[in-house]
């Protein structure tokens, strides 16, 4: 692995400037993307999703814990693992504390296809504490695109058919378990819409571990399809997924 090119201190201070140019640009740049991402219209939820929780079945409404807004994490599960997938572990691994989300009227949740009493059992392995919900049984993965099955529903990932998918080189994305992330808002008559979601690396820049190693001069030594769960460090077997 190349190590950054040594320099005198008033050279480096240079470029560092110049790169400070380019995260200004970025930065101005993420603010107008978020401006036009709340500007999105929305479309209403007519389904009537539950999940499995600790407390038994929930609706989609309920998932607000009384909030406006609602953002869901799509985890997948590996059902060869009977665990979910290493590499959403690591985006759940850098949820933060909830109570700034709730100040702010907003609830989070991770909805995964693993059946509860499964998904408990992982849930409590890995020491989250963000609430954590099955969808398995209902049409909820199948309609937000998050899980592929075209006897099932129309294959669909990123906003792209499968036929896009395929052309694309990126077969992957067209059979079973995705990541993902939606976002819900909730009106005073208790109705529900959708108002975003975003596939692939779209949840690249909620992933903080990634965010400080960006800072550092190896960067990201791991390619996320390689990711581990955090008890595995060090063992002999890896678990991977796309």
């Amino acid at each position: 692995m190349n190590r950054p090119a040594e320099a005198a201190h008033d050279e480096w201070l240079t470029a560092r400037k110049q790169l400070l140019t380019e995260e200004k640009e970025l930065t101005r740049r993420l603010d107008e993307l978020a401006e036009k991402r709340r500007a999105l219209p929305m479309v209403a939820v007519r389904k009537d999703y539950e999940f499995d929780g600790p407390t038994g079945r929930i609706t989609l409404a309920e998932l607000f814990d009384g909030r406006r807004q609602l953002i869901v994490y799509h985890m997948m599960w590996r059902w060869d693992l009977d665990a979910g997938c290493p590499s959403c572990a690591v985006f759940l691994d850098n949820v933060g504390h909830l109570a700034h989300l709730h100040a702010q009227q907003t609830s989070f949740v991770a909805i995964s296809r693993g059946p509860w009493d499964h998904l408990s059992k992982y849930r409590e392995r890995m020491g989250w504490t963000f609430p954590m919900y099955s969808s398995y049984g209902s049409d909820f993965n199948y309609d937000f695109h998050v899980t592929q099955d075209e006897f099932i529903a129309p294959v669909s990932y990123n906003f792209q058919t499968k036929q896009e998918l395929e052309a694309s080189g990126q077969t992957y994305f067209t059979d079973g378990e995705q990541p993902g992330t939606s976002v819900f808002w909730r009106d005073d008559d208790n109705a529900v819409f959708h108002t975003y979601s975003s596939y692939a690396r779209g949840g690249d820049i909620l992933i903080n571990t990634h965010n400080y190693l960006d800072l550092t001069p190896l960067g990201r030594q791991r390619h996320i399809g390689e990711a581990i769960h955090h008890d595995s460090y060090g063992a002999a077997a890896q678990s991977h997924c796309h």
